[in-house]
């Protein structure tokens, strides 16, 4: 009889197990990463140009009224490169664009925009990823919406797909206001 009940124990043991398998497989798998920094001012900082091709970034610049996408990318990012078609057609919608180049040479990133192009307006040299990791960045590219007050509204992990562009733009739109 003793072996019947712990039979029954296992078997009880099983299919609630079995329930909670189902229970996480029904559920849609949510891969976004909640950033710390979205709501909350660009902390300060003032970086020197990455090239001669484009001036530096400071925080000052994101503070102006009008809000930027912050791309943050490396020349020798492969991700960054396949990327590139979409800044440049954020740029022709007129979305005003600002890098960061982390870890860079100005000669590699010379290479790079000769090769891929150069949506920004300004770029700042981010040598030792310090703002990087003030922003909350984890890697590149990572692209900011950061509103006219210097506050990062939203945060997109990953390179820029095409399909990402009108959620961007709409994003930049609704930091206008």
């Amino acid at each position: 009889m003793s072996g019947v009940r712990w039979s029954l124990w296992v078997l009880a043991a099983f299919a609630a197990l079995l329930g909670l398998f189902a229970l996480q497989l029904s559920r849609p798998k949510d891969d976004t990463v909640p950033s710390t920094m979205v709501g909350k001012t660009i902390p300060a900082f003032d970086l020197p140009a990455a090239t001669a091709q484009n001036p530096g970034l400071s925080s000052a610049d994101l503070t102006n009224g009008q809000p930027h996408l912050l791309n943050v990318f490396a020349s020798w990012c492969v991700p960054c490169a396949a990327e590139a078609p979409q800044l440049a057609e954020l740029q022709r919608e007129g979305a005003p664009l600002v890098g960061v180049a982390v870890r860079d040479q100005a000669d590699d990133l010379a290479a790079f925009y000769q090769q891929y192009g150069d949506p920004f307006s300004r770029v700042g040299a981010d040598k030792v990823s310090q703002l990087q990791f003030l922003i909350g960045s984890s890697g590149v590219p990572e692209i900011y919406v950061v509103d006219g007050h210097g506050v990062i509204r939203h945060q997109h992990i990953g390179m820029v797909r095409p399909e990402d562009i009108p959620d961007l733009l709409s994003r930049l739109k609704g930091a206008r206001g």
